[in-house]
């Protein structure tokens, strides 16, 4: 993505901070991000020498600190707090670790400065506690998406569509929609999977646009896209949002931090804003389930690209291919098999399957159904 397309600060920092983590394919990360070599490496350098200041001329906070009084740390604390007001103890100590300030005071005296300033109230931290955590061993194993609740801008609504990678907690996506439909999905997607590649894996909610865990809407137009780019889909659970639990943390987190303390003009000042955030949320802000690293120390692109051109899948010797016709069926040995209106138009496979007169329907890799000729004979 050009430069220009977004806050150029916001990408410039997110782009060295991928820049540098061990195994990134540095020369494919520039061009994803629609720079040369020559200047990824440079800015990156420039990164090295001077921290923040060398990515561009504005006022930022120097990298070293030389030894501060009591009083001026305490000043550091509130500054950091007054950036993020939702940040506790641990969260701001860390932070000032990253940012290397010397004789950084522990997590409960950050607290305790904290509530003597005003800053927390008496009862506000109550009520958090540890649960067990699960997630994929690797980046871009499984991807989570779905939609923020929509809000009111003075220009209309606003709905946040929020793309997060399971192993890291990396935001690798958070964009700024005018409504919910698949084609507004599919274009969010192609700049993203253009930027970080394709995960093995995505997990959605159920309905519209995303498909559902089963019946006939199981898959649809975009999940079908999905699975012609290689990319696995999953289904949480009805009712049951636990499933996508890591963004809807993030769901959580979007709202303390950006959407619930501020009006929005229009799409363009959400996605400004939401672009300089995520740059926070993915470098600078300590993460709880990742022992307050930030996500981009677990995160990398994936070497996976985005293909420009999906190419007609070969289904191979023995298969028996269909095409779907507009009224989401097909026919086969004068049975009619109903597939669903996503897969008008497509084509599948059938292949026997374990039981006489079972098959097997795959679209590209992927096994999309089954059905028994035996069943639907008189």
């Amino acid at each position: 993505m050009p430069w220009s397309e977004k806050s150029i600060m916001s990408q410039r920092h997110e782009f060295v901070m991928l820049f540098e983590q061990d195994g990134v394919n540095r020369r494919e990360l520039c061009r994803r991000f629609g720079i040369s070599p020559t200047i990824g490496y440079r800015l990156w350098a420039r990164w090295r020498q001077e921290g923040q200041t060398g990515l561009a001329d504005c006022s930022r906070r120097p990298q070293r600190s030389p030894a501060r009084t009591g009083a001026a740390m305490e000043r550091l604390v509130l500054a950091v707090r007054d950036a993020h007001p939702v940040w506790g103890g641990r969260k701001i100590r860390r932070r000032l670790q990253d940012l290397r300030h010397q004789a950084v005071p522990s997590a409960s005296t950050i607290t305790a400065i904290l509530h003597r300033n005003g800053r927390i109230e008496g009862a506000a931290s109550a009520g958090h506690k540890p649960f067990e955590r699960f997630e994929r061993v690797a980046p871009n194993e499984l991807w989570q998406m779905d939609y923020k609740g929509h809000f009111a801008t003075a220009a209309g609504r606003c709905h946040p569509l929020t793309v997060v990678d399971d192993h890291s907690r990396y935001a690798v996506g958070l964009r700024a929609c005018s409504d919910e439909r698949a084609g507004t999905v599919r274009a969010k997607l192609t700049a993203i999977f253009r930027c970080y590649g394709l995960p093995e894996r995505m997990l959605m909610d159920n309905g519209s646009p995303w498909g559902s865990s089963d019946g006939e809407h199981r898959h649809t137009g975009l999940s079908l896209w999905l699975l012609e780019l290689g990319v696995a889909v999953s289904h949480g659970r009805p009712y049951h949002p636990q499933t996508q639990g890591k963004d809807e943390r993030f769901h959580r987190t979007l709202m303390a931090e950006v959407i619930g303390r501020r009006a929005f003009a229009d799409l363009a000042e959400c996605q400004r804003r939401f672009d300089d955030w995520r740059v926070v949320y993915n470098t600078q802000r300590p993460h709880e389930a990742l022992d307050l690293a930030t996500p981009v120390v677990r995160y990398r692109p994936s070497p996976r690209s985005f293909p420009e051109k999906i190419e007609p899948f070969d289904y191979g010797p023995g298969a028996i291919v269909r095409r779907v016709d507009a009224g989401g069926w097909l026919s086969f040995r004068n049975q009619p098999v109903k597939l669903g209106r996503g897969f008008v138009h497509r084509r599948v496979a059938l292949r026997p399957a374990d039981r006489e007169g079972c098959f097997d329907v795959l679209f590209c890799a992927h096994r999309v159904g089954a059905f028994d000729l035996r069943e639907a004979a008189p």
